[in-house]
């Protein structure tokens, strides 16, 4: 039997009776504990799992909560891999931007960030190159600056790795930032693998040059099948939480993708989008689901 799961930072009857309505399943009787309710689906209940979902997303922007179709087979123990992006997902920032909030050139490589996730920079690398250049001269301490004054764990970030742990799935961080802040957070947290592009650096500062290949959507998209592969499992096995365009290509391999305060464009190609709560809504589900 499938449910359908409803959450946000306050949650309340009349969202929850609002969307069932819209969907014409009856609301007596659902009850709201912990800011969140799970509603069985009934045996017989026509509306596919898309029609839910077209019903229920302009409603969820309006009344602000985070809902999700839960299938029976939706549990922990199907999966075996959680891979994450970095930037503005795992963690709150994107660490280029904030690198070039010290060289004055924020607003500069801030465009282009937000258009490249946007998806209206087609091409990653050409996008990263971009940015990256205009960090030329830039002293190689501004990074560990970024990471003692700015760089913050997205709420929930430390719960779903916690449960991620205690379910025995691996962890990946795959990112198209630095390998600077992925290995700081592979260590505070406890990752069990990394990938991402490493920053040139000469005499103590940013040459504005990326070493070898840069970690676009297809990379990412490998990465996570090379890991699997290294398991001994199928992608269908991994969760995979994003936030961009170039996310998508290793979130279509997966068995479960996540959008997480993600751009328009990602949400409509995922199988769920949190934008009311933390990560650890994540774990929600298959807490609700058991």
């Amino acid at each position: 039997m499938s449910r359908l799961f409803f959450s946000s930072k306050i949650l309340n009857k009349a969202q929850v009776h609002t969307a069932l309505d819209a969907l014409n399943l009856p609301s007596l009787g659902v009850d709201v504990l912990n800011q969140q309710a799970c509603i069985a689906i009934p045996e017989g209940y026509t509306l596919t799992k898309v029609a839910i979902t077209e019903a229920l997303r302009p409603l969820s922007r309006v009344h602000q909560f985070d809902f999700a179709i839960l299938e029976a087979e939706f549990q922990a123990s199907e999966f075996r891999l959680l891979a994450m992006d970095m930037d503005s997902t795992l963690i709150t920032i994107e660490c280029i931007d904030e690198i070039a909030d010290f060289a004055g050139k924020k607003k500069e490589v801030s465009e282009i960030t937000e258009a490249a996730m946007r998806g209206e920079i087609k091409d990653f690398s050409e996008s990263l190159n971009r940015r990256v250049a205009l960090l030329k001269g830039v002293p190689e301490t501004c990074l560990q600056s970024v990471f003692e004054e700015r760089l913050r764990l997205s709420p929930g970030a430390q719960e779903l790795i916690a449960f991620a742990k205690a379910n025995n799935w691996k962890t990946l961080l795959v990112s198209g930032g630095f390998t600077f802040f992925t290995d700081k957070m592979k260590e505070v947290l406890g990752l069990d693998y990394t990938r991402s592009n490493t920053l040139e650096i000469v005499d103590g500062h940013l040459t504005g040059r990326v070493l070898g290949t840069i970690v676009d959507a297809e990379v990412k998209r490998e990465t996570v099948q090379e890991t699997c592969a290294l398991l001994g499992v199928d992608s269908s096995r991994a969760i995979v939480v994003g936030d961009g365009s170039n996310d998508l290509k290793m979130m279509e391999i997966s068995g479960a993708s996540v959008a997480f305060q993600a751009k328009p464009v990602v949400q409509e190609k995922t199988d769920f989008c949190i934008n009311h709560g933390g990560l650890d809504t994540i774990c929600k589900w298959f807490a609700a689901n058991m």
